[in-house]
Formats: C-alpha cells, structure tokens, sequence
C-alpha cells in the first residue's frame, strides 16, 4: 500500500516552511525598524500598553496550515473503495504472422521482434481501444481475447515466437476470418491489424479474407513485414547462438523469403483500410493510430475495480482552521473601563 498518492509534495514541505518563517522574520525586522524611526521608546510604550504581549500561537498556527495544506496536495489515503466505471471504446483484432519467415534477418534482429517492439508501443497509445491477438501461420489461434487489459496484452505479444504454432505454411484468410468472428458481436465498423510477410497464399484464400472482412464490416490495417529484397531464413544455431543451417525447401534448395506486399495491398484496398510498409516501430505506430481514427465506438459495461480512498478532506479541513486561528486571533486587550466613584457631599 501506498500512504500517499503524490508525495513528491512532501518534499516541498521544508522549503515552504522556511519560506515562512524567513517572512516572518523580515517583517518583524522592519517593523522594529519603523518604530525606532517614528517613535521614542517612551512614546511607543505608551501607546501600545493596551496590547496583547507578544504570543507563539499566531505563527505556530500559521506553520500549521502550511503543513496541512502540503498534507492535503500529497493525498494521504487508506482503505479501500470499489469503483464502478464506464468507458466507450473501438474494437481492434492484432493477428501477428509466426511462421517460419518471421525469422527472417532482413530487419535487425529479425522480422518478429520488429513486429513485437512496434506493437508494444501501439498499444501503449491505444488506450480507448478494446484489442484481441492472433497468432497465425497456414491457421489462426486466438492468444488474447479482445480486452482492455494492457498487461495481459503486453505478455502476450512478448510470448510470441516463430514456429510457436504446429502447423506451417501462411494463410492470409485464417486470420482474417477468424478475427471476423471475434468481433462479430461488436456493431459498427471495426479494425484488423494484419503484421505478415504476405507469403505463401493463394488466390482463392485472399478472396475468401475479403468476404470476410467486407460482410462483418473490418477494416484491414495491413503492415508489410520484410524487404523486397529479401534474405535467408535462419533454421539451426549452435550453443553459441550462430546460424549454421539456414531453411530449404523439398527440393534441398535454400529458401528466399522475400515481402510480397501485393496481397496485403488488395486486403486493405478492399475493405477501405490502409496499407503500411515497416520502417521503424516509432512510425508505423503512429501511422497505424492515425488509421484506427473514425472506428465505430461501443458503450462497455459497468466495470468495478478496487482502489485506495483517498483522505484530503481531513488535513484541508485542519488547514483552514489553523488559517483562520491566524488571521482571528485578537491582537489587542479590550480597554478596561475604570468607575471613578465622587466624592460625597455631607449631609449638614
């Protein structure tokens, strides 16, 4: 537990009240400054004897309210309350490509980790969006259900690998499909953030991901993972972590994964999204929020957690009654009326 929400303001506490004190003192010092110029001692003591002598009450209450008003800023808090909130947000599906490419070196370290380090910033950004995981090679298997639980999501895509899944192969339609029927029970228009090298598909597939996508009203966001260029996939590694067998296909030749941007361009064409080559994590997160604007929004549930309760009322309280103390306490006697008794006249 944490006894105080902000404490960072005790800290500003000392400074505050040698302030305060270095205040009263200067104004003690003129004040003794202008009585020795105006007046004589006699004169001044003749004057104020109908005043209060000096007390510690005034600045030790003047100290006091500075101390609870720090108190107050510094949000003391204990026990426990539960919340009830609400929230409208937008629907996103991730489906994330771990087929044997991902491992792919064209992109340092290789095609997966970019994808997992741009997706970690993503989500750190999308805070008023509900958001599902997809792995998928030649099929698709749902890793997150669609949540607003950061945590949960940030696990996930830390625990993804290449080859995590038992089948291999790409299908663009498995993901596609399958995130259609994740949000399927959303209304509006919703988003599929597709991360892939858009190998290893068929025609036939890639009309199937469009009817999908299309009759439950997806947006297909499609990032190009890889170069053009292409480079060989890493297959074994010694203790050391060295490649010393890259991939090759039936025929005993090495394999050549190269990015085939084209079908992800006719996905997101297709279904009125947007397609984004990978540059850098910082980038293409920000060109994926830009894509995610205008998403249909749904009202959540009422959600409950549990939170400190906060106390500032009880130090603020004490503060303006340390306040007005100061500024009420009295600072003369109230003169004393004296009854002069005459004289009586006798009575002859």
């Amino acid at each position: 537990m944490e006894l105080f929400a902000h404490p960072i303001y005790l800290f500003y506490l000392v400074p505050a009240l040698l302030g305060v004190g270095l205040i009263l003192w200067m104004g003690k010092k003129l004040k003794r400054h202008a009585i020795k110029v105006l007046f004589t001692r006699p004169a001044y003591d003749k004057l104020t004897a109908s005043l209060c002598k000096p007390s510690l009450w005034p600045g030790t209450l003047l100290a006091g309210a500075v101390c609870f008003i720090f108190l107050a800023l510094s949000g003391p808090q204990w026990g426990i309350e539960v919340i009830e909130a609400q929230g409208s947000f937008a629907q996103t599906v991730i489906a994330v490509d771990v087929s044997a490419s991902m491992r792919a070196q064209d992109l340092k370290p290789d095609r997966l980790d970019n994808a997992k380090n741009m997706l970690r910033m993503l989500i750190s950004q999308l805070r008023e969006e509900r958001i599902g995981l997809i792995a998928f090679t030649s099929q698709a298997y749902i890793q997150c259900p669609i949540t607003t639980d950061q945590e949960a999501l940030r696990y996930f895509i830390t625990a993804l690998k290449p080859d995590m899944l038992p089948v291999p192969g790409t299908s663009l339609a498995a993901p596609v499909q399958l995130a259609s029927r994740m949000l399927a029970k959303y209304p509006g228009q919703k988003a599929l953030i597709l991360l892939t090298d858009g190998e290893d598909h068929t025609e036939k597939e890639l009309a199937q991901a469009k009817e999908a996508a299309l009759k439950s009203g997806v947006r297909i966001i499609a990032i190009g993972i890889g170069t053009k260029e292409g480079t060989l996939i890493p297959e074994k590694r010694d203790a050391a972590g060295k490649i010393v067998e890259y991939k090759k296909d039936r025929q005993g030749n090495t394999v050549v994964s190269k990015l085939d941007d084209k079908p992800l361009l006719e996905l997101a064409q297709a279904t009125s999204g947007a397609y984004l080559p990978y540059t850098s994590p910082a980038q293409v997160a920000a060109g994926i929020e830009k894509s995610l604007r205008g998403l249909d929004r749904t009202q959540s549930g009422s959600t409950k957690h549990a939170a400190y309760k906060t106390r500032y009322q009880i130090p603020l309280f004490l503060a303006i009654l340390c306040l007005a103390g100061y500024l009420l306490w009295p600072k003369q006697k109230r003169a004393e009326l004296k009854t002069q008794t005459l004289p009586s006249k006798k009575v002859k």
